[in-house]
């Protein structure tokens, strides 16, 4: 069975006067943004953004890490914004998850990862990562657990991020949008 060519994503371009002959492209939600100098003809135009849409798809299409990367991901964010005060004792990708993006207990200190984030970017990863860790200082969701979770400086765009997957694959996100 063939499998479907997948859809062409919305592509935003934007001319700039100032720009004279760099083209770049970054990813905004579902949207591929595409920024090309005012001069260029409608031709030029065409093929900068088809090369510039299949640089932007084949960087998002990385290797997962692998669940001993995912360790040394967790320590370091650990250290980064929670003081070293959260060190997980295992942490790992699952495939069972399928209305959360990590859970945390906090009893034996194991956190786990659903395999839904590979492909998604890294600093997304990173948000569930420090919420799950977030849980070995914090158990529940209370306003202390958030204090620790926002000094992540992608935690609102990261939820976002995951928000707005979760309406486009029309899966319910977890209850009170906690994102977990």
């Amino acid at each position: 069975m063939a499998v479907a060519p997948e859809p062409a994503p919305e592509v935003e371009v934007r001319r700039s006067k100032r720009r004279r002959r760099t083209v770049s492209a970054y990813r905004d939600g579902d949207k591929i943004v595409v920024l090309i100098p005012a001069s260029m003809t409608r031709k030029q135009e065409a093929e900068w953004v088809d090369e510039m849409v299949a640089r932007v798809r084949k960087s998002e299409e990385r290797e997962p890490l692998t669940d001993a990367e995912l360790m040394e991901r967790a320590l370091l964010l650990n250290d980064r914004y929670l003081g070293g005060l959260a060190v997980p004792g295992s942490v790992r990708w699952v495939g069972n998850q399928k209305q959360r993006w990590g859970s945390c207990t906090p009893g034996d200190r194991t956190i786990r990862l659903s395999e839904r984030l590979h492909g998604m970017p890294l600093w997304v990863t990173d948000y569930v990562l420090v919420h799950e860790l977030a849980h070995l200082i914090e158990p529940g969701h209370d306003a202390a657990f958030w204090g620790w979770v926002d000094r992540y400086p992608q935690a609102e765009r990261a939820k976002g991020y995951l928000l707005g997957w979760s309406a486009a694959a029309r899966v319910e996100p977890p209850p009170g949008q906690d994102v977990d």
